[in-house]
């Protein structure tokens, strides 16, 4: 019987520049699952610990950057056959330092700093591509406006 599991998430990195927002795309290495793939900051949920910490953790991990902001954006599922579980990603949205520089660990060959419209084009899965959509209407101020008290984390 298939299960429901809260168990990843995923991050998109927002460099806020003064011109327009870049949006980080990793390339995934070809030692890892879905070799060059491009996607952003995914990961699982450790026991004991909460999305948005999995998320902070989960960037610094993949690239060596540190949150300055945190928004919780929407969950999105996916299914995992091998395990029959349905996985639930909760997306999150992350405001970094334009100026840090990006460190990438062993899972991503890459990183591109891109327009929000050429990530939309690069990102491999659909899900990216419209939880970034999301990311854009909801941010577009550079804050979350009349839900910023729902949506903001940190």
């Amino acid at each position: 019987m298939a299960t429901v599991n809260v168990g990843t998430v995923d991050v998109f990195l927002i460099s806020p520049r003064t011109d327009e927002w870049r949006i980080l795309t990793l390339q995934r290495s070809n030692t890892t699952r879905c070799p060059t793939a491009w996607e952003t900051v995914h990961g699982r949920i450790e026991a004991g610990e909460e999305p948005e910490e999995a998320a902070a953790r989960e960037v610094r991990e993949e690239t060596g950057l540190e949150v300055k902001r945190l928004y919780n954006v929407t969950v999105q599922p996916f299914y995992l056959h091998r395990t029959h579980t349905v996985e639930l990603a909760v997306v999150f949205a992350a405001f970094v330092d334009p100026a840090a520089p990006v460190v990438l660990g062993d899972e991503h060959a890459r990183a591109e700093w891109l327009t929000a419209e050429r990530a939309l084009e690069r990102f491999a899965w659909p899900r990216e591509r419209d939880a970034l959509r999301d990311i854009l209407h909801l941010l577009r101020g550079g804050d979350a406006g009349p839900v910023e008290d729902v949506l903001r984390v940190y």
